[in-house]
């Protein structure tokens, strides 16, 4: 199941829109930011019909 999440890119502060792919469960991925390139680690938690998306620097602890 595809849903669509907008995001606050932690490097430039852009916001951009992204796809999730909710059946796959827990996800820890990295993807570019669509306007800076910067790379981004996105933290996807899915709990039954809820889920939650965090992102933030790859440098970042």
């Amino acid at each position: 199941m595809l849903e669509t999440e907008f995001y606050d890119c932690p490097y430039c502060g852009e916001r951009v829109e992204t796809s999730v792919d909710l059946s796959g469960g827990d996800q820890v991925y990295t993807e570019d930011c669509q306007v800076c390139c910067q790379p981004i680690v996105f933290v996807l938690q899915v709990h039954d019909d809820e889920w939650m998306l965090d992102v933030r620097r790859e440098d970042d602890a």
